[in-house]
């Protein structure tokens, strides 16, 4: 259904751009084969005039034009619907590259080197890549494993709503959730998705790893508004606990746990192979925390300690 009207706007857009004077609805209906399936005059009337509010709210501007005979034509005209000429420093050009060069592991990473090429052919200047030496100690890459992440990109994108089985770290089985998408970030070399969850009628992060089976979309309409990006974003922060309230005491192995090490406030080398670290305490350091198994023990806070122990228990239990 969504090929066929793609296929369908296309045909009617290139029609419209194609004319040099305006097309009335019955030559459009005779030159465009799905409006010549269409079930009767209504139907097309309805198909058309949904199809011509399409293609304006993706910025194509038709020209509705009445003839001498009082017959109204359509129109696209290809000065007003030129693109001004792309016009980019080399500074602007680097970093465009490096912007492409993040989704190298990712599906997105066709899209982004086919959208490079047609920035150079229409004139985008070859800028010196003051990166490709530093390329072997470091890349701008955002790792993309999880199965989930481009059925949920492509819900965030179209604001479709979706459903799929997730595993909370601290349950034994998953359990279906009913969301509306609203953006995914990345976190820590994790991928998160913020959205509004139906049945808790919340908003809701969910880390990706642990989204089970496949994502599924549905049909209607978002429930919730859609925050802007930054609020989006201070979610998942919060969530993950990027946003600290106090600090937390722990003991880290030696030689472990250098995640925990670049965020520390403080790290005192111990004589027992094991080191005690300050570092940030906000909401989710529990589940973070749980990742490194044995190799963290919770000093302090009691109520951290509690939350690590639980959720360890779980794991346990299957």
């Amino acid at each position: 259904m969504a090929i066929a009207k793609a296929e369908r706007l296309m045909n009617l857009a290139l029609c419209l751009l194609g004319t040099r004077r305006p097309l009335s609805k019955r030559e459009l209906r005779a030159s465009i084969e799905a409006y010549l399936e269409a079930t009767g005059e209504d139907a097309f009337n309805r198909m058309f005039e949904r199809d011509k509010d399409d293609l304006r709210e993706l910025g194509l501007v038709i020209e509705t034009v009445e003839n001498l005979d009082g017959e109204t034509g359509y129109l696209a005209r290809r000065d007003s619907n030129r693109l001004p000429p792309i016009t980019l420093d080399a500074e602007e050009a680097a970093a465009l590259g490096l912007a492409a060069k993040v989704w190298q592991q990712a599906r997105l990473a066709g899209a982004a080197s086919g959208a490079l090429q047609k920035l150079r052919a229409a004139g985008m200047p070859e800028a010196e890549d003051t990166y490709d030496s530093h390329a072997s100690a470091l890349e701008p890459r955002i790792p993309v494993h999880e199965a989930a992440f481009e059925p949920l990109m492509l819900a965030c994108r179209d604001r479709r709503p979706v459903v799929f089985d997730y595993r909370k770290a601290t349950a034994a089985r998953p359990e279906t959730r009913q969301v509306e998408p609203w953006t995914l970030e990345c976190w820590r070399g994790h991928w998160y998705l913020a959205g509004w969850d139906r049945d808790r009628g919340a908003e809701r992060v969910f880390r990706l790893s642990r989204i089970t089976g496949k994502v599924r979309s549905r049909a209607g309409a978002f429930t919730a508004p859609v925050p802007d990006v930054v609020t989006v974003r201070e979610t998942v922060e919060s969530w993950a606990g990027e946003t600290a309230t106090r600090s937390a005491r722990i003991r880290l192995r030696a030689g472990c746990g250098y995640p925990l090490r670049s965020r520390a406030l403080s790290v005192t080398e111990g004589a027992d192979g094991w080191d005690e670290l300050e570092i940030p305490y906000g909401h989710g350091l529990d589940a973070w925390l749980v990742e490194f198994g044995p190799d963290v023990v919770v000093l302090e806070p009691a109520d951290l300690r509690a939350d690590v122990v639980d959720r360890l228990r779980a794991v346990a239990k299957g």
